[in-house]
């Protein structure tokens, strides 16, 4: 896959933001949302669907496979399903672009259907690991071919007579998870997945929702899910809540900014989603939630920010799952800590769509402040400030990375300038404007 030419983006020292923050709505449940939706009998209607190109390119996965998908308004759409099982044989190519949670989701949910599709993606999404997704998914029966080391693009032959697995998966990951069981839609009886710690649990809510069995406990085993196979699961009305993800940025932003207020309406607070947040309470953020309430079967409030003094603090390995996407923009926030914060069990950030500990370590430094690391842990020795400012920072065609340093160029000494800040439209599409709204000095 070719990427366009490069964006160079900067931002610079900013006076006190203000206002209320819009985020998107929540990109992981949006995903899920097409694709059950496409799973399901009858018609689901979304509402606060995100519109970056990540959900964009499921949206287009979901009528190659025979769904009819279609945009009444701004984050407004409908699908109308072919059920489970129901997938038709797509006539190309899925192209998944960035989409790490795309591509292993699709993946998941046609695998156990007797068709052929061939994934692939841009240069970013080539180079993650599709193995821990397409080894559980050969146990239902699927045969599948991938590039060397397991590699896009990868060709799924699915199962003709899939059969359920029980299946631990090796790593904390929500995708593993749902993929999995996805792919148990379509085989009979109970399928197992067992992780050693909770993941977010978007996929089971939604499942429960659109009709499907689904259990979970904790066992001296670890948290157990099971899913009852062929289900008809029939249409909803989902309403997407905002993204906790993309609410870190401006979050963020209005922390380390002096003078700083701003309201963020809407959040999701999935306890499996929350590690961020708690992390901040625990080096002294102040953050007020208020009006709690339920949208969409996920526990939403509305957060306002104030401009805080921060301390260091250890990020214990068991809550990584819980905020795994947050950590390049907690290391921002941690330069602007006083003392050292430690961040544990963060060795999956090596395989997201940049080697995510290795490029903030590098842009951090670059920019003076101090970073150690190891495989599975980062060390961000804060100072209160960033003192240096003025480097330019390599993005490895990372949304995360692109906005991490171009929140942290808000409070730096010198402008902070990112190589390439095009991937942002993947998951935050309004970021510059939101920002700039809020009296960002960044573009």
């Amino acid at each position: 896959m070719s990427h366009g030419p490069a964006s160079p983006m900067s931002s610079r020292r900013s006076a006190a933001l203000k206002g209320e923050a819009a985020i998107p709505g929540d990109k992981s449940i949006s995903h899920r949302a097409l694709i059950l939706g496409a799973l399901a009998i009858g018609r689901t209607h979304i509402t606060g669907l995100l519109e970056g190109q990540d959900v964009l390119d499921t949206a287009k996965a979901m009528q190659a496979f025979g769904a009819q998908v279609e945009r009444l308004g701004p984050g407004e759409w409908t699908v109308d399903g072919v059920g489970v099982g129901g997938f038709a044989e797509p006539e190309g190519v899925i192209d998944c672009g960035n989409s790490g949670t795309g591509v292993r989701l699709i993946m998941g949910a046609m695998a156990t259907t007797p068709i052929t599709a061939t994934f692939t993606g841009d240069a970013s999404l080539s180079r993650r690991p599709m193995r821990r997704i397409t080894d559980p998914l050969e146990q239902f029966g699927a045969q599948i071919t991938a590039r060397e080391g397991g590699l896009l693009p990868v060709t799924i032959n699915g199962a003709e007579d899939a059969i359920p697995v029980s299946y631990r998966t090796p790593v904390a990951s929500a995708q593993i998870k749902s993929a999995v069981l996805l792919a148990g839609l379509n085989a009979p009886g109970q399928t197992v997945v067992t992780e050693a710690e909770p993941t977010r649990d978007h996929t089971e809510r939604m499942l429960a929702g659109f009709g499907a069995t689904i259990a979970t406990e904790q066992t001296d085993e670890g948290h157990v899910i099971t899913l009852t196979g062929q289900p008809e699961l029939r249409g909803q009305q989902v309403a997407v809540p905002r993204d906790p993800s993309s609410a870190a940025f401006p979050v963020a932003a209005a922390l380390i900014v002096p003078g700083s207020e701003i309201r963020v309406a809407g959040i999701s607070r999935n306890p499996t989603r929350d590690g961020l947040y708690v992390t901040l309470a625990e080096m002294g953020a102040d953050l007020l939630w208020e009006n709690d309430r339920e949208e969409g079967g996920e526990p939403v409030a509305d957060l306002v920010v104030r401009h805080s003094a921060l301390r260091g603090v250890s990020v214990p390995a068991e809550r990584a799952a819980s905020m795994i996407d947050e950590f390049p923009i907690l290391s921002v926030i941690a330069a602007m800590a006083q003392g050292e914060t430690v961040m544990n069990g963060v060795a999956e950030l090596r395989v997201k769509e940049s080697d995510r500990i290795d490029a903030m370590a590098k842009g951090l430094r670059a920019n003076g402040v101090e970073v150690s690391e190891t495989r599975d842990s980062m060390t961000v020795h804060g100072k209160g400030e960033i003192p240096g400012g003025g480097a330019p920072v390599e993005t490895h065609l990372d949304h995360r990375i692109a906005m991490s340093f171009l929140v942290a160029g808000l409070a730096a000494n010198a402008e902070i300038t990112v190589d390439d800040g095009s991937a942002i439209a993947t998951s935050f599409p309004d970021f510059v404007p939101l920002m700039t709204g809020l009296g960002a000095d960044l573009g």
